[in-house]
């Protein structure tokens, strides 16, 4: 399926399925599948249509590095368990927003270590929210969304498009990966077993021809 087919369906779904009231697209996926970059394109994709349309990602409700790392710097566990702060992720953006009332779309800056409030943003009839992030099919988010989509890429691949997207040494990125982010996943899709809640379920290992599962 080519990539514009892909996302012409997502946005078709949108259109059927929201209304006035409140509507969220959650995309999950593990470290480097894509989720960022369907993220924005299906959000571009529904302004195209009309629809208003809001953004978001897990990466804007980071908690500070004192309590990412607190069970040690390689910990898949860490990972998974203490990277976001799911309680301001509710309070400040998917409570409010799903109440219809004030919401933001980040709240710290995981790239200097420090609180990194949003401004308000007032919900208006019929905006979509489009959010990504990893573990966004965790038990404690699942219920949140309208419409939940996975994409799914193998393990190398996640190494290498990591490696080669995130800044800094190769060779030290390549070993956080296989030491904390890749067990970290396996160990989220252990718990929560995201391809089974998810909505759409993708092979996205080739970002220009995804094959829904």
């Amino acid at each position: 399926m080519k990539r514009s087919e892909f996302l012409n369906l997502i946005a078709e779904r949108v259109i059927r399925e929201h209304g006035d009231e409140p509507y969220i697209v959650a995309i999950d996926g593990v470290d480097a599948a894509g989720k960022s970059i369907l993220a924005g394109a299906l959000a571009t994709e529904l302004r195209d249509r009309g629809i208003p349309v809001s953004e978001a990602s897990v990466d804007g409700y980071h908690n500070p590095r004192a309590v990412r790392m607190v069970r040690g710097r390689d910990s898949p566990e860490g990972f998974y368990r203490d990277s976001f702060n799911l309680e301001s992720l509710k309070e400040h953006l998917l409570d409010p927003f799903k109440a219809g009332g004030e919401y933001r779309l980040h709240m710290f800056d995981y790239r200097v270590d420090s609180p990194d409030p949003s401004m308000l943003y007032e919900f208006k009839s019929g905006t979509v929210l489009v959010f990504d992030g990893v573990f966004s099919l965790r038990p404690e988010l699942r219920g949140y969304w309208d419409l939940s989509v996975y994409l799914s890429i193998t393990e190398e691949k996640s190494l290498r498009r990591g490696v080669q997207r995130d800044p800094g040494n190769k060779e030290e990125l390549s070993r956080r990966y296989r030491a904390r982010y890749i067990p970290g996943q396996r160990l989220y899709k252990e718990e929560a077993k995201p391809k089974e809640s998810a909505d759409i379920v993708v092979d996205n290992n080739d970002p220009s021809d995804p094959v829904i599962l």
